[in-house]
């Protein structure tokens, strides 16, 4: 799945352990899905899209766009 969670974050200039707090997972939890290596639930998804004011698909695709 792809995301532009990496570019979002760094827009608003937060680093990993910020977004991390605002989203009660852990750092090493954000990185993984900025890279990839982990999807985020569908709660967490979410509760992204929510922080970022963004409908989920803005967010996340299954990357065959």
């Amino acid at each position: 799945m792809k995301n532009r969670l990496r570019v979002l974050r760094a827009e608003r200039e937060w680093s990993q352990a910020e977004l991390a707090g605002r989203l009660d997972v852990s750092r090493q939890a954000v990185n993984a899905i900025e890279t990839g290596k982990h999807d985020p639930s569908l709660g967490l998804a979410f509760r992204i899209a929510r922080l970022f004011d963004m409908p989920v698909e803005e967010i996340f695709s299954d990357g065959e766009d």
